[in-house]
């Protein structure tokens, strides 16, 4: 069933912290090779960090003074990591793939916004099998601001044909759901990775991708206009 009447809408996931339940993965990668250097990352330290380009991640941990070279070297070496461990283990959280699959059938359109490498966004689709689900990628080599930049999301909405305010957003960070309302878009924000009260911007705030269908979306957008 079709919840689109006067226009197409557009929903845009994030993918670390809503497609993939990926925090903890992600932590242990830039902890180990923190360690490595002789640098210790608190587990608060890094949930400020999380949802931000490796690269700003990475920058941010070595401090501002590490020459540039050395903290692109990391960035990759964190990737790379991160990628061994997906092969491993793939952490789908718990609902993602229940809610791509539905909003495709009442016929809303799929992108991805990620700060993510375009490698750990295509890996991360293909194995959930539902990179056919998403009409636009958009990744953190397709912008030089990274969130709460909204570079990102705007790129998705004008790669699926969408004005920003007929898509909604995803997201489980504070920089993303910035990002999102910055944008113009719906936030929706998914609680994990963040306390609640980090949110007060989002126009939604959910435990659970559960609790989200395409009619909710869909009315969430519309009532935004």
């Amino acid at each position: 069933m079709s919840y689109i009447t006067e226009a197409r809408l557009g929903v845009i996931f994030d993918v670390d912290g809503v497609l993939l339940d990926s925090y903890q993965m992600h932590f242990e990668c830039w902890m180990s090779l923190a360690e490595e250097d002789g640098i210790v990352i608190t587990e608060s330290e890094f949930r400020s960090l999380f949802g931000r380009r490796g690269r700003e991640i990475a920058r941010e941990v070595w401090g501002p003074e590490f020459p540039e070279q050395q903290i692109v070297s990391i960035h990759r070496r964190k990737q790379a990591l991160y990628r061994e461990s997906l092969q491993r283990n793939l952490p789908a959280m718990d609902g993602a793939v229940q809610l791509i699959d539905a909003l495709v059938e009442a016929g809303l359109v799929l992108a991805v916004g990620s700060s993510a490498p375009p490698a750990n966004v295509e890996m991360t689709l293909e194995r959930l099998d539902r990179r056919q689900a998403f009409s636009a990628i958009v990744t953190g080599s397709d912008v030089t601001q990274g969130k709460p930049d909204p570079r990102v999301f705007l790129l998705a909405a004008q790669r699926l044909g969408l004005e920003p305010s007929h898509c909604a957003v995803i997201e489980d960070a504070p920089v993303g759901i910035a990002a999102a309302v910055t944008g113009g878009m719906t936030a929706i924000a998914l609680l994990g990775t963040a306390p609640a009260d980090r949110f007060t911007q989002a126009h939604l705030v959910v435990n659970s991708l559960h609790q989200l269908s395409p009619k909710r979306i869909a009315d969430l957008i519309q009532a935004q206009h």
